[in-house]
């Protein structure tokens, strides 16, 4: 579902991959441009040049997609998850503050 209204520069959408009983062999493919994926719900495999990763939901993954990858639902349940795509040179940045330190009555 694409979630983008302007053309060119980074693409949102969101996916919704179907689960499977019988794991797929990875078709890696290779391309231009630069993918952040966020897991929504689900758990989703990410196979990522010679690296097979699971992804479960909160977290997110980030790569050139110059490097062969292939990504699915790891499991019979579906994943659902955000991605964002951009031409290569164009990165996506996430800037979060940290928390603000508890302070203690001992006061250190």
């Amino acid at each position: 579902i694409p979630l983008s209204r302007r053309a060119g520069g980074i693409q949102a959408y969101k996916q919704i991959i179907p689960g499977n009983a019988h794991p797929p062999t990875p078709d890696r493919r290779s391309h231009e441009g630069y993918e952040w994926l966020y897991v929504l719900d689900g758990r989703l495999r990410l196979v990522l040049g010679e690296h097979d990763l699971v992804i479960p939901p909160g977290e997110a993954a980030e790569f050139d997609t110059r490097v062969p990858h292939w990504f699915g639902a790891a499991g019979r349940e579906p994943v659902e998850l955000l991605s964002l795509y951009g031409p290569q040179g164009e990165r996506m940045h996430l800037r979060a503050r940290s928390a603000p330190r508890a302070t203690g009555r001992s006061g250190r």
